[in-house]
């Protein structure tokens, strides 16, 4: 319920689906060999939203083509799970792997996606995500064997992994395991979203810094410039042991309702 009133009092105010539209129209014409989802294609995760965000999914491309991970919107109430996994299992199974299961590997040339599941249902005013124990162990597993393969790793998740990067009540429960794994084994990328703004920080990795960036909203009218609607372009090149990655973000521009170039992302 406080959900509900939460989008009728203020959300449905500065989401607006006319520019998200816009930003996919713009992502389309760059013609990305990959798109990733970061999460929150819901509000309160009603199943009848998930028919929706699931259709809306479908016109992104096919299942090969798109990744998505569940944000805490997607995954609101404990009875919505069995729902969230069913509808959206096509973009979250694994290359090698028929049914839904966290953390995934799909792997695109030489870039690995592992995609992981942080969305959880919380207590009332509380938007924090959480892995687990089982969940992080996996995912190490998977960046030791995808570093063994000398595959580019791109890591997946809606909340933001460094354990000061949300405000309090809204980060990553067991942020601290994560990076103490980024830590021993490394990644090439990390991806996210749920702040709803532009935002790059870097988690400490066997061989240097990894960049960890955060994307807004796709459908956010309102706000500064680095909160407003805008999705993220990487261009990613060479293996794992000597690899590149340039950003860039497309959105909203300034003062208008246009969607164009907002300039290269420091990596």
């Amino acid at each position: 319920m406080t959900g509900y009133l939460n989008w009728t009092r203020s959300r449905s105010r500065i989401h607006h689906m006319g520019v998200l539209d816009q930003i996919i129209a713009d992502m389309r014409a760059h013609h990305p060999n990959h798109i990733a989802v970061t999460g929150d294609i819901s509000n309160i995760g009603l199943p009848a939203e998930f028919q929706f965000a699931r259709v809306w999914l479908e016109t992104l491309g096919s299942p090969e083509d798109v990744s998505f991970v569940p944000g805490n919107h997607d995954a609101y109430v404990r009875g919505s799970l069995p729902d969230l996994a069913r509808t959206f299992s096509p973009w979250t199974t694994s290359d090698e792997c028929s049914e839904s299961h966290f953390p995934y590997l799909r792997v695109r040339g030489k870039v690995a996606l592992i995609g992981l599941s942080s969305g959880i249902p919380t207590p009332l005013f509380i938007a924090s995500g959480y892995l687990g124990q089982r969940q992080l162990r996996e995912m190490e597993q998977v960046l030791v064997e995808t570093r063994r393969r000398d595959l580019i790793r791109v890591v997946m998740l809606h909340h933001p992994p460094e354990k000061t990067a949300s405000h309090l009540g809204r980060g990553l429960v067991d942020a601290r395991s994560f990076e103490a794994i980024i830590e021993r084994v490394g990644a090439e990328l990390i991806i996210h979203g749920h702040n709803h703004r532009l935002c790059v920080t870097r988690l400490s990795g066997p061989l240097g810094l990894v960049p960890a960036v955060c994307v807004p909203s796709a459908s956010v009218v309102r706000g500064k410039p680095h909160h407003r609607a805008s999705y993220h372009l990487f261009e990613i090149t060479g293996t794992g042991s000597n690899c590149k990655i340039a950003a860039r973000a497309r959105g909203l521009l300034p003062g208008t309702n246009t969607v164009g170039d907002l300039g290269p992302i420091a990596l």
